[in-house]
Parts: C-alpha cells; sequence; structure tokens
C-alpha cells in the first residue's frame, strides 16, 4: 500500500481479553471503529471478552482447556508473552500483509522486533503515564491514605515488568499518548517529541445516549448530586473527593454517589468519610449511563491517569467532569469542566461549593458538554489514531537515545 493511500492494514496486537473492562474496553473501540472506518484490521489477543467487532480478522492466542491448565495459561505474564510470540510470528508469516503494527504494554517487545526488521512502523500505546511515573503515584499514595498494595493490582512495582516496557518504549517507531499529561511525562524524559504522537480515546453514542442526556430535568436548586465512577483505589483520589465533598457546603443539602469495587484495605482506610448520610456507596455499576445523566458532576481526582474513559462518558451525558489535572481529561477548564491541580482537594471543594450555589453555571457547563459530546466519540478517536499511524510510517526509525531508555 502506497503512503498516501487512505486505508490501512494493521496488526492490532493486545495481550488481554478484548474487550474486557478498562483497556480491554478501550482497545476493542479502537478496532471497531477502525473497520467501520474501512481499514483492515487483524486483531491478535489471547481471548475474546465479547464478539469480535464486524468487518475485522482475530487470532485468539488462548486455547479452551478444562481445570488447572486454564489457570496455568492465563497467568498474565505468560498470556502476554505468548501474545507477543503470536504476533511477531504474523509479522514474520507475511510481512507485507501490514503497514502498521499497534502494540499494548509488556506484550510487544517481540512484535516491534519483529516490524523494525521487515520496515514496518510499530506503535505502542501508552495507556498511563510512563510507567515508573504511574508505579511511583500509585506506591506514594497508597502509602500516604495507609493501604498497602496487593499484586493484584496492575500498578504494583514489578521490577522486570518495568525493565521490559522501557526496551518497548526505546525500539517502537512511535508512542501513542491520548493525553498531554502522558505525553509529558515522556517528554520530561528527554523522549523525542517527534515520537511522541497524539491520539484520543471516546465513548459510544449507542450506549451514551444523547435522548437520555438531554431527558434529565433540572433538580433542586443548591442540592448538587456528586458521582464517582471507577475502581475505588488511592490512585484514583476517592479519599480526595470525600475530603472535598465534606468540606463542602454541597453536602449539606446534595448526595455524593460512589460507583466502583474497591481496592483491598481501602474502605477501610477511609472510615468516617464513607460514613455521612449525603455519601451512597453502590459498589460496581456495571452500565453507569444513567447514573451520568442523573448526576450533575463527576468527581475524579486522580493522582495518576491516562486519560480516564469515564471522563468522556460523563461529559457527554453532561454530567460535568470536576477533575485533577492528572485525568487527562478531553476538556476546558472553566468551560465544559472544573479542572484542579493534583491534590488540592480545597480546590475541589470551592468549586464544589461554586456550582452547588450557581444554577445558571452548572446549566451552562453542562450545556458545553452536551454540545461538544461528538468531538469525543470513538469514531473521532480512532480518525486522530489512524493519523497517528500515518506520522509513525513517515519516521525514519533510529535507535532511542541513551536517555530514552533510561
Amino acid at each position: 500500500m502506497a503512503e498516501g493511500d487512505a486505508y490501512l492494514r494493521i496488526l492490532y496486537s493486545f495481550p488481554h481479553p478484548l474487550g474486557s473492562p478498562g483497556i480491554g474496553t478501550t482497545a476493542w473501540h479502537q478496532v471497531d471503529e477502525l473497520a467501520r472506518a474501512g481499514h483492515r484490521v487483524h486483531v491478535v489477543t489471547t481471548r475474546l471478552h465479547r464478539p469480535a467487532p464486524s468487518g475485522t480478522s482475530v487470532r485468539t492466542v488462548l486455547p479452551a482447556l478444562p481445570g488447572r491448565a486454564v489457570g496455568r495459561l492465563l497467568r498474565p505474564d505468560r498470556a502476554m508473552a505468548l501474545n507477543d510470540a503470536a504476533s511477531a510470528a504474523a509479522i514474520r508469516l507475511a510481512p507485507s500483509s501490514y503497514d502498521v503494527v499497534h502494540t499494548w504494554p509488556a506484550g510487544a517487545l517481540f512484535t516491534i522486533r519483529a516490524a523494525t526488521r521487515h520496515g514496518i512502523a510499530a506503535v505502542r500505546e501508552l495507556p498511563n503515564t510512563h510507567t515508573e511515573d504511574a508505579y511511583r503515584s500509585a506506591r506514594d499514595e497508597a502509602e500516604a491514605v495507609g493501604v498497602r498494595m496487593g499484586n493484584e493490582s496492575s500498578h504494583a512495582f514489578r521490577r522486570s515488568r518495568l525493565a521490559r516496557e522501557m526496551l518497548e518504549y526505546a525500539e517502537a517507531a512511535a508512542l501513542l499518548a491520548p493525553s498531554d499529561v502522558v505525553a509529558r511525562s515522556f517528554l520530561d524524559r528527554g523522549f523525542d517529541p517527534r515520537r511522541l504522537l497524539r491520539h484520543r480515546y471516546g465513548f459510544d453514542p449507542r450506549r451514551f445516549r444523547l435522548e437520555d442526556a438531554l431527558r434529565r430535568r433540572p433538580g433542586t436548586p443548591g442540592a448538587l448530586k456528586a458521582l464517582f465512577v471507577g475502581r475505588a483505589e488511592p490512585r484514583k483520589g476517592l479519599h480526595l473527593a470525600l475530603r472535598a465533598w465534606h468540606a463542602s457546603q454541597a453536602s449539606a443539602h446534595g448526595t455524593f454517589t460512589i460507583c466502583g469495587a474497591f481496592a483491598p484495605g481501602y474502605r477501610e482506610a477511609l472510615g468516617e468519610l464513607l460514613d455521612h448520610p449525603s455519601v451512597r456507596v453502590l459498589g460496581f455499576v456495571p452500565d453507569p449511563a444513567q447514573f451520568y445523566a442523573d448526576h450533575d458532576v463527576l468527581l475524579l481526582p486522580s493522582l495518576e491517569e491516562g486519560s480516564a474513559l469515564v471522563t468522556y462518558e460523563a461529559s457527554a451525558m453532561g454530567c460535568v467532569p470536576l477533575v485533577s489535572d492528572a485525568a487527562g481529561a478531553p476538556c476546558v477548564d472553566g468551560v465544559d469542566a472544573f479542572v484542579h491541580p493534583v491534590r488540592d482537594w480545597q480546590m475541589l471543594r470551592k468549586q464544589l461549593d461554586q456550582l452547588a450555589g450557581d444554577a445558571v453555571l452548572l446549566a451552562t457547563m453542562r450545556a458545553a458538554c452536551i454540545g461538544g459530546r461528538d468531538r469525543l466519540t470513538w469514531a473521532e478517536g480512532a480518525a486522530l489514531t489512524a493519523a497517528a499511524y500515518r506520522k509513525a510510517r513517515s519516521l525514519r526509525y533510529a535507535p532511542a537515545r541513551k536517555d530514552e531508555a533510561r
């Protein structure tokens, strides 16, 4: 395929179940919208958590096996290694079949190397800030809150994984950053800005429907309805949101609803912060669309993110994001969101009070969210991803500088 052709042939290597919660959902929607746009997408993944997007070809690496064999094979590190090997083999078997290779963390190194040997641009997704920064942020906040991070946490420090990801960073032709905060974490380490390509995630308008966002009637003046959606863990800053909520006048007449499963020990660490008549704890909610539509603001004072999907979803439903500057939210401060410096829960408190006391401002920001939803769809995100692929193909690959591989 020529350099300027409209449609690309993509090998999409995803070393986790495609369509699973979290990054599995991100990957599924990227693949789906790329295929809808006419690109030819071949996916290599460990297994399917939901049916494959229409118009794609898929190879699942993990077979169906009984008993303990499944558990052994499904160990994350082993599954990622198998997926990496299978993706690299697909490139070696038919290198002329692909224009670009899209890879994900810790299961990409052999795939990147195979692509590079055959002159194919390999891009590496950056779903979080630089892994060393992400590890440190999660560890520091867990220690500050008094929670011990278990090995099940995706942000628990793993020396071997960090070393592998550092090589992936260095050897990929380009790195895909979904937010400025992610890009900055690499630029601050001396990475070549030409290799850091911006794209964006999104929301599904078929699930988060405009008619549902518009159906909501204004609530009682001064009775602000706040919402938290996501895994309840120190890194997400729920303890900061609760401090701001309790200190705010909004807590006197409003409600704060928490939708998310708690990390081990975190609920106990929050203690009395959860014990207030205005706070509702619902646990994991599989479909939060109506919760967004029924609430005024989303609270997400994250310590570390890539680009939190809940901020796209909430904004699309008219639930105004009140987020930290580490959340990677696709918003404009003071227009369709309020942004506060990371850990500054006092500013978050002031923002809560401001919206609780100004119904006109809240309605204006809500309208700005809904009015801008079309730019936040997965289709728009996939168009930016495809543009990044083309930029990656135009780069002349060169080994990373020493400071990039540190």
